[in-house]
């Protein structure tokens, strides 16, 4: 971290396998994920985080992981509770961030526990206001005020970067997103498609003819995903599906619009391009200063 505090991230439990083998897990490498025998949801939230050099904390029972990331060999001056997609914090924070995003206006307020997440923040930050519209950006932001008027509101864009770009451009090419942010998400987009949408992609390639196994049932219970493939891989026999489904499309090209390196786990014969985002604020204050005064005032605290 730019302030030279050491960051420890405990992440919302995603219990899929032997709990008392998973009471408290800890990720410092890509090893790890091995390790704990991960399935791709897990890997989508732990990596970008032990990519960034971050150690993260997960599991079940939620106290004993707190007393191991408080005590951590590398050390912990802060703990960044990640609630994934909608969880409130099982521990009472002292300064709460909640990002909310336009492409779903109103969810904010139609499920739970997100909804608690924004009544209950500190910070309110809409994302990725370059790719949604002006009137659902508004609808999300009216939200806010009506239920955290006190929270500071931050715009930002979701600023994409890809690998190979020329791998895109004038392409024929399938795109795998986020499993769950198109499934139970409800999403019809995800960043591979803004890519795939921005830097000129001749076609984007329509998976349904390919299908085999669990995708086929994945594409029954979820039929707003069209044209995208969800990186679906809870076990075994569904990340062997996910490959072979990927592996009979006639494309030029995969593009990886999940949060990991696809690549790592299953076998894909067309070349891959993979997308990377990062926040990159447009309107209202910096988050790195709202950062910088809530560490100075904690600090401040402790003399």
């Amino acid at each position: 971290m730019a302030q030279g505090l050491k960051v420890v991230a405990i992440r919302h439990p995603m219990p899929y396998g032997d709990l008392a083998a998973q009471r408290v897990q800890r990720f410092a490498t890509i090893e790890d994920l091995k390790i704990h025998q991960c399935t791709i949801e897990e890997m989508e939230e732990y990596e970008p985080h032990v990519s960034r050099g971050n150690i993260i904390y997960a599991g079940v029972d939620y106290e004993a992981i707190l007393e191991a990331a408080e005590n951590d060999p590398d050390g912990c001056d802060v703990i960044v509770w990640d609630g994934g997609n909608n969880d409130f914090s099982f521990y009472k924070p002292d300064l709460a961030i909640t990002v909310l995003d336009p492409h779903r206006p109103g969810h904010e307020l139609q499920y739970y526990p997100g909804e608690v997440c924004l009544r209950t923040a500190d910070v309110a930050i809409i994302n990725k206001v370059d790719s949604a519209t002006a009137e659902a950006i508004q609808i999300v932001e009216n939200n806010i005020k009506t239920v955290s008027p006190n929270s500071i509101i931050i715009k930002a864009e979701s600023t994409i970067t890809v690998d190979q770009p020329e791998l895109i451009k004038g392409k024929r090419v399938l795109i795998v997103e986020d499993g769950p942010t198109l499934t139970h998400g409800e999403m019809k987009i995800g960043a591979g498609t803004v890519a795939a949408q921005r830097l000129g992609a001749a076609e984007i390639i329509d998976p349904t003819p390919y299908l085999v196994g669990s995708l086929k049932d994945t594409f029954i219970t979820y039929p707003h995903i069209e044209n995208l493939v969800p990186a679906m891989g809870y076990g075994e026999q569904q990340l062997k599906d996910l490959e072979t489904t990927i592996n009979n499309v006639d494309c030029d090209a995969v593009i990886i619009g999940t949060p990991i390196d696809l690549s790592r786990v299953i076998k894909i014969n067309q070349p891959t391009a993979r997308i990377h985002y990062d926040l990159d604020e447009v309107d209202g204050p910096k988050l790195e200063l709202i950062l910088t005064d809530f560490i100075n005032k904690y600090k401040a605290e402790l003399k």
